[in-house]
């Protein structure tokens, strides 16, 4: 059986070199740790330090709990990093409505963008499947 291939290492560390924000937690599918280290700046660094070694085994984790498929996880995870309030993200995934939404309002308002960082695995592994 062929390793699923959903997330990178290598991208996981790009987000966290940005970790104090939680990016690469939200990444690996883990939402409620990203929001915390969002609050604290990486739980005042230390989180964030810690987290080097950890992204490896956060990336196996993430391996095992998401549907791959035709749409890339690294793509999407671009996409919304960096273009996130056009919504770009969601055309991509093929959700024109919602992506509309967004590029009309700023990501709803930014507090859609949040609101992807927590649930875009999960939105990504619906889409896989659907496919």
């Amino acid at each position: 059986m062929l390793a699923k291939d959903t997330h990178s290492t290598s991208l996981g560390y790009i987000l966290w070199f940005f970790g104090f924000t939680g990016s690469h937690r939200f990444y690996y599918g883990k939402p409620i740790t990203g929001i915390l280290w969002f609050c604290t700046f990486g739980l005042f660094f230390i989180g964030w330090i810690v987290d080097f070694f950890l992204i490896p085994n956060m990336e196996q984790e993430a391996e095992h709990r998401f549907q791959d498929g035709p749409y890339s996880y690294n793509i999407t995870w671009i996409l919304m990093t960096f273009f996130g309030l056009f919504g770009i993200h969601r055309f991509y995934l093929g959700r024109w409505k919602t992506g509309l939404l967004w590029l009309c309002t700023g990501g709803l308002f930014v507090f859609g963008y949040l609101y992807d960082f927590c649930t875009l695995n999960s939105l990504i592994s619906k889409s896989n499947q659907k496919k």
